[in-house]
């Protein structure tokens, strides 16, 4: 099989790039990379899906209730990896947006395989026969996090604007031709809002590609 691979330079974001509002950041991480340096290999992956959450005002956000001791990240300084552990079995990474003492996050939803692949699928325990199962290992929030090894215990609170943190999010010049926007997956509340960016006609992207919004019940 033959794989992609990301050829040129990957430069860092700096922190001003996520000092800014979920919905801008979201947008302008597409196309972005995903770096997580190991001791003699690097993965790398495009982000290619991502959803915006707009902090104390969005009522599907961790940061709805006030600041917590689990949540506090997302109201520190931008550019800082939060973790959570959901349904019982996978984690899911964001980053914090927004001016320290405001929360605001981005949810990294899908990532295209660039480099580090064969490691990606060890980690996630598939067996890549086809260029079809490259799909398997970074589309979703709880796939993309075990391909890079991502945990709370491990990467909670890491810097995603210095390499030297071992998972950081950069640029290699990369511009998107086409963005779509949706209302965002599996969420109750707000669930009108459209607030999930993706690369459109993406084949590595975690959920329908078409605009979808909240069943309206029938008047009585």
């Amino acid at each position: 099989m033959i794989f992609p691979a990301s050829l040129a330079p990957i430069l860092p974001l700096d922190r001003a790039f996520f000092a800014r509002p979920p919905r801008r950041v979201a947008r302008e991480l597409l196309g972005k990379i995903l770096v997580r340096d190991l001791e003699d290999l690097r993965l790398a992956a495009r982000i290619v899906e991502v959803e915006a959450y707009l902090g104390e005002n969005d009522p599907a956000a961790h940061a709805a209730a006030g600041i917590t001791a689990r949540n506090a990240i997302l109201f520190g300084p931008p550019g800082y990896a939060y973790v959570y552990f959901i349904y019982g079995n996978h984690y899911c990474l964001n980053v914090s947006c927004e001016r320290e003492g405001k929360a605001g996050s981005v949810l990294f939803r899908a990532l295209e395989p660039l480099s580090g692949i064969a490691e990606m699928a060890r980690a996630r325990g598939i067996v890549l026969q086809t260029p079809r199962d490259l799909s398997k290992l970074t589309a979703g929030p709880g796939r993309l996090a075990q391909a890079f090894g991502i945990t709370r215990a491990y990467d909670n609170g890491r810097d995603l604007t210095s390499p030297d943190s071992r998972l950081w999010i950069g640029q290699d010049g990369f511009l998107p031709r086409s963005i779509q926007i949706t209302t965002r997956i599996g969420v109750k509340e707000a669930a009108d809002q459209l607030l999930r960016y993706f690369l459109a006609e993406n084949p590595f992207i975690s959920g329908s590609n078409r605009l979808t919004r909240p069943k309206i019940p029938p008047r009585t």
